[in-house]
């Protein structure tokens, strides 16, 4: 067997966006690669023909997004394609294109379907002809684009930003003041645009049946509140569109809303949402029913988190992870160290489709019960698979040669019970070669979040590790997320029992594994893990270095620069700038970088919005100024996703950083 070596993730093929056509005769997936040479990534749809079992490549433009079907045989997709008339177009910066086509699954090449003037970023066809389209509204760019000086006006304020509301930023989208997501309808034989929701409604998701859109929205002046509303746009006559406010926005956060026939033959509404009373920001949403009086009625209480929450580094791209199908509900949910679909009856019945260990990314689901799904299995990179009574089958084997011959080390689990008797459960990778007669250094990589988890599925960066010849353990401590809402509330104490739960399961790791050299500990984790990693240095020194990627060290500094600053420390630290300055100071690790002796790498980028570059810098900082040995690696053009989307050359050079630190200091 060969070593899984640095290098090796640039193989990985990636999937995401399943769909089923409308006859359930074809599945329509989005294929990923990295180019490493041209530093982005290389995405075409593929075609599984369900009947034949077969699988081929539909396009070539190495670009495809939006993909979906037009009808039962023929795709649509977004691309950056430009005929000559628009690459010859000049100022073509200042005005935004999305650019569609269309493509038969039977043969024949790519078409030019229709242009829009607007960023889309969510496109669904109600026929041949008339599309709901989710884009990009810039009011004040909108306001100045009907005037003859446009241009002038374009190329003056590029180099200006001015911000008048919050958040003015958004991670892994950038400015955002004046933005907002707008529902449109277009008609492409008559090429009209028509406007749904208003200038400052921000639309996050949205449904169509039979001439009416239910969209959950956030619509805001000055500052984006917590919750959310949802209406019910009528567009038979486009002309005369009729808006119903079904929940207004000072109640609820709204995860999902859909259309749904009740046992009755009815529609009604099926809605997850919380009302966030007993839990905060993270509380857990539960399935609602709301008829046409707009009546209220609870289907569902669910204790754990919707979506696949465990991580991993070797995903790209993504999919749906809820639907309604029939009179049922099917999604993901993250229990424990998995990720499985469920489906929900409007009875409140609730069964478990997917029972394997692994995650599941996104699925369809087909009128025979098949669901067909993307997920990781085992070891295994990410794949297709569909299940039917319990019976699973694998269907792609895009990543079965990548790692056949790599060493990879399988995750023994170890747990314990904190003293409220809460389960702690976390996995140790041994080193490849395991020699019980030798002594290793050993890595703790923490979860980000905190509402995350780790489970027993691929993860590149640890498995590396473990084939240079480290021990690797990582933990899912009180805050994270498959465990119910008590386990994951960890509000106004932050870096207290999470804290402890951590340093525990670290004592338990090496009780159990003799074969750690104590004295060669190494310590890393990103977002709420590098939080972690740096309130660990200035409470401990056990470790021999570390390492803080896109990290949180002053929670003040954090209230004002981050896109969820101004509502997620309030409600998770228990105080803003003004009215809980000494709470959040209290909770930030800055405070105690005088008692750090640890020498720290810091990994940041600098479009990370989400843990603004302040961060890293601080901290940094901090360890220089007492004399501990310290480095900044900062990646421009990158946000806070670096290590699961970013070019290929940073998350290469990424992992080269944090991994020559680990060697110079624990070997």
């Amino acid at each position: 067997m060969e070593s899984l070596n640095i290098k090796d993730f640039l193989n990985f093929n990636f999937l995401s966006n399943i769909e089923l056509s409308k006859d359930n005769k074809n599945l329509v997936f989005v294929k990923s690669n990295q180019d490493y040479e041209k530093n982005n990534y290389i995405s075409d749809a593929f075609i599984y023909n369900i009947e034949k079992n077969k699988i081929y490549k539909l396009t070539s433009v190495k670009d495809v997004s939006l993909v979906s079907w037009l009808n039962n045989d023929t795709i649509i997709f977004k691309s950056s394609l430009r005929d000559e008339e628009l690459k010859n177009k000049k100022d073509e910066e200042f005005i935004d294109y999305s650019l569609f086509y269309s493509i038969n699954i039977n043969g024949g090449e790519a078409e030019s379907l229709f242009n829009i003037e607007l960023e889309v970023v969510d496109l669904y066809s109600i026929d041949a002809n008339n599309f709901l389209i989710k884009a990009i509204y810039d009011i004040n760019r909108e306001k100045k684009r009907k005037e003859d000086n446009y241009l002038e006006w374009a190329k003056e304020e590029a180099d200006y930003e001015v911000f008048d509301e919050i958040p003015f930023w958004v991670n892994n989208v950038g400015i955002t003041n004046k933005k907002r997501e707008r529902l449109y309808h277009y008609n492409k034989k008559e090429n009209k645009l028509t406007s749904i929701t208003d200038d400052y409604s921000n639309v996050n998701s949205f449904k169509y049946k039979n001439g009416k859109v239910l969209c959950i929205i956030n619509s805001f002046k000055d500052k984006a509140p917590t919750t959310t509303e949802l209406r019910l746009y009528d567009i038979n006559d486009i002309n005369n569109i009729r808006e119903k406010v079904i929940i207004d926005s000072n109640k609820y956060a709204i995860y999902f809303a859909d259309f749904v026939i009740d046992n009755d033959n009815k529609e009604k509404i099926i809605s997850v949402m919380t009302d966030m009373k007993k839990y905060g920001l993270n509380e857990n949403s539960s399935f609602y029913l709301i008829d046409e009086n707009n009546n209220i009625n609870l289907v569902y209480h669910y204790d754990n988190g919707l979506g696949n929450m465990i991580g991993t580094d070797s995903s790209y791209g993504g999919g749906k992870d809820i639907r309604v199908y029939k009179d049922k509900i099917y999604f993901v949910c993250t229990e424990n160290e998995n990720a499985h679909i469920k489906c929900l009856d409007l009875k409140g019945n609730i069964n478990t489709i997917t029972s394997k260990q692994g995650a599941v990314n996104c699925f369809d689901v087909s009128n025979n019960d098949n669901i067909y799904f993307i997920g990781f299995r085992d070891l295994k990179l990410e794949e297709i698979y569909f299940i039917n009574n319990g019976l699973e089958k694998q269907l792609t084997f895009f990543n079965e040669d990548v790692l056949k011959e790599k060493s990879l080390s399988i995750p023994e689990k170890i747990s314990f019970k904190t003293n409220n008797n809460f389960e702690i459960e976390g996995w140790v990778l041994k080193p490849i070669n395991y020699d019980e007669n030798k002594k290793y250094p050993a890595i703790l990589d923490i979860h980000g979040g905190p509402k995350t988890a780790y489970g027993e599925i691929f993860f590149n960066e640890m498995q590396v590790w473990a084939n240079m010849g480290y021990f690797v353990f990582f933990c899912n401590p009180r805050g994270s997320e498959g465990k119910g809402n008590a386990f994951a509330d960890i509000r106004k104490i932050y870096g207290t029992i999470d804290y402890e739960d951590i340093m525990k399961f670290t004592d338990v790791v090496l009780e159990k594994y003799t074969n750690i050299d104590k004295s060669k500990l190494g310590v890393t984790g990103g977002s709420y893990g590098g939080f972690m990693v740096n309130w660990i240095i200035g409470h401990t020194d056990r470790f021999k270095c570390a390492i803080s990627q896109r990290s949180i060290s002053n929670w003040i500094d954090d209230f004002g620069t981050t896109d969820i600053g101004y509502y997620f420390n309030p409600d998770e630290l228990g105080g803003d700038v003004c009215s809980g300055f000494d709470k959040l100071w209290e909770q930030s690790p800055l405070k105690y970088a005088n008692n750090a002796k640890t020498p720290t790498l810091f990994i940041h980028s600098e479009e990370d919005y989400r843990c603004y570059q302040t961060q890293a810098f601080q901290m940094f900082t901090a360890l220089k100024y007492y004399g501990v040995e310290s480095r900044i690696c900062l990646f421009k053009g990158e946000n806070h996703e670096l290590s699961r989307s970013g070019k290929p050359k940073h998350r290469l050079r990424r992992l080269e950083e944090i991994t020559n630190w680990f060697e110079k200091y624990l070997k």
